[in-house]
């Protein structure tokens, strides 16, 4: 599904993606976890070319996006992205939210947007906030309202960047549950993540990476419970304990 070559990062003098091979295979669930400033979130902007990399492929489903003339409008079609912030338009409703890129950017009718919006929010669990704007919305509703906008494309891998960081503890869980659900269904994911636990239960392989490269990667139970990598074993020493 998503297979990154050789991927090379650099803002300015600074490196921080170091030669980054990475492959994903479809209906996989691939955790990422390490320090800040490790090239985590990096990583995850450059599978859709959200940061353009220095050198290297990034390929998605055997589509080379890095090459000259790649139409990456078409291809991030293919893609949803969720973030840390929610990203919402706070002049938009909820529904409008959600309806507003397949109406402008696929022509799908009105009528036909707005039922699958619906269809959506009910799935994660917001049918009765469809009207609602964004500031009538608590931290983990906005979140859920940004997954279902990023379903609205109908997406083949669907990438999560620390999308639970900014929200209190108590409103972690109900994000989490949505990403349980994708995951059940067979959707493909890239998760940057802090929740360990998530990544315990749902992850089908845990990836270590800190400096730009991957350290350490395997079954989640194995990466945490037993690493083989030292500065594996320091980070999670720290954030298990």
């Amino acid at each position: 599904m998503v297979e990154l070559r050789g991927v090379h990062k650099s803002f300015g003098s600074v490196e921080v993606l170091r030669g980054v091979d990475l492959t994903v295979t479809r209906g996989e669930v691939v955790v990422i976890i390490g320090p800040s400033g490790g090239g985590k979130s990096t990583l995850l902007r450059c599978v859709n070319l959200l940061e353009p990399v220095t050198s290297g492929r990034v390929l998605l489903e055997s589509e080379d996006l890095t090459r000259p003339g790649a139409d990456l409008n078409r291809v991030r079609r293919r893609i949803g992205m969720v973030f840390q912030q929610f990203n919402l338009f706070p002049h938009l409703s909820a529904i409008d939210n959600l309806t507003l890129a397949p109406r402008k950017l696929l022509k799908v009718p009105r009528a036909q947007a707005r039922e699958r919006a619906l269809t959506l929010l009910k799935r994660v669990g917001l049918a009765d906030k469809a009207g609602a704007y964004p500031r009538q919305l608590s931290g983990g509703q906005q979140q859920r309202v940004a997954i279902a906008r990023a379903l609205m494309m109908d997406p083949h891998v669907m990438l999560f960047d620390e999308v639970t960081s900014a929200l209190d503890p108590e409103l972690v869980s109900e994000v989490l549950d949505v990403m349980r659900d994708l995951a059940s269904s067979g959707m493909t994911m890239l998760c940057v993540t802090h929740e360990m636990g998530f990544a315990r239960e749902l992850g089908d392989r845990l990836v270590f990476i800190d400096g730009g490269v991957i350290t350490e990667q395997g079954r989640p139970a194995d990466v945490l419970d037993r690493p083989t990598h030292e500065r594996t074993r320091q980070f999670l020493h720290k954030v298990l304990r």
